[in-house]
């Protein structure tokens, strides 16, 4: 039986509600070959957006390269994730892979894994030992692929931020600008979980990849899809719930598309029959006391007046936060110490800034902080 809600994954087929105008925006990207920076806060559904569109664009002569960088720790750890990502998608057979690999990467040496599973996809693995410090033969590989082939390549890089905690990393940004800046057959997708950090990849005119492409911020998906969504889920398995009980679900997480899942499951699981108030409600304590461990520890370290900023977001205050009356409330000093503090929980991916207000970046740490 297929999950009715899904969460802490990608999701797909009915799992996959609206988004029907992001997801032709980004399909038409990937088609005329437009560079996209994706953006949006934590758990929004963006890789489950760009796979949607990947699985509709992609055909035999537009290959769409998905890669997640996420684990990398350096440049080189990068180049060998983007290269094997590269070499396996766009080829449709073992044979094919490894002429590319010998034929464009005949300057490092490398070794391949393949899982013996005969029921599991096969997924290759390059353990690159560059033969010099330059790495633009990796980074052109798509590029000279899709010329060998004469096809169209997108490459779409999932937790792109990841680059920023490198070593050296402006000078690798520069390098990855100034080769992907000339290719002609493929383009690139980039986005990543941290919405705060992406942004200072993209908006900074001193960063090399400043105006790189289409910048392209993601919105919540709108309350009536929610609500729809919901109510029909519940419907097919015989179980009523209400369009207000299911537009409370969606506000008290803010819209998060991951959130309204799992909150949603929690509901169903506890209702027989009707959703009541009390359902809701033992819900809402499951999910804020599943996540209390994560919050404790990316509290733990932080200052007093960092923790004050935090619970003053908590309250609904989003904007004004360095006006006298704020500062006072919650003693946090002065409007310089407000701007540093905010500063260091932006960085730390605590808060994001939305049209200009200042939000929580997970709504469910706002119940567990207002409950402490």
């Amino acid at each position: 039986m297929n999950n009715l809600f899904v969460f802490g994954k990608t999701v797909s087929g009915d799992a996959f509600t609206d988004r029907e105008k992001d997801t032709a925006k980004l399909v038409s990207n990937f088609q005329y070959g437009v560079n996209t920076f994706l953006l949006s806060p934590r758990r929004w559904g963006t890789t489950s957006l760009v796979k949607k569109a990947k699985g509709i664009a992609e055909n035999s002569k537009l290959k769409i390269v998905y890669v997640d960088v996420h684990l990398c720790r350096s440049r080189e750890e990068f180049c060998e994730r983007f290269a094997s990502a590269v070499l396996t998608q766009t080829s449709t057979k073992m044979e094919e892979w490894m002429e590319n690999a010998k034929t464009f990467l005949s300057r490092f040496s490398f070794g391949v894994n393949a899982s013996t599973d005969p029921s599991s996809e096969i997924n290759f693995k390059l353990q690159f030992a560059p033969q010099e410090q330059s790495m633009e033969d990796l980074l052109q590989l798509p590029e000279r692929i899709a010329k060998r082939k004469k096809i169209r390549v997108v490459v779409c890089i999932d937790e792109f931020q990841q680059i920023g905690y490198f070593q050296n990393s402006l000078q690798f940004q520069t390098e990855l600008r100034s080769v992907w800046q000339h290719h002609e057959s493929t383009s690139y997708c980039l986005f990543g979980s941290k919405k705060h950090m992406m942004e200072t990849f993209f908006d900074d005119s001193s960063k090399p990849f400043y105006k790189f492409g289409d910048i392209f911020y993601l919105q919540r998906i709108p309350m009536e899809y929610w609500v729809k969504y919901i109510n029909d889920k519940f419907r097919r398995e015989g179980k009523s719930i209400t369009a207000k009980q299911a537009t409370w679900i969606v506000d008290h997480v803010e819209g998060n598309s991951s959130y309204v899942q799992q909150l949603s499951w929690y509901v169903f699981q506890r209702t027989d029959k009707k959703v009541d108030n009390n359902i809701l409600s033992d819900a809402l304590t499951e999910l804020v006391e599943q996540c209390t461990d994560v919050f404790e520890a990316r509290t733990e370290s932080l200052t007093a007046y960092q923790m004050s900023l935090l619970r003053c977001i908590a309250d609904g205050i989003h904007t004004g936060l360095s006006s006298a009356k704020v500062i006072s409330r919650y003693n946090l000093v002065s409007s310089a110490n407000v701007n540093v503090v905010k500063k260091s929980l932006l960085d730390k991916d605590l808060i994001s800034i939305e049209k200009k207000e200042t939000y929580l970046s997970d709504p469910i740490m706002g119940i567990w902080l207002k409950r402490q």
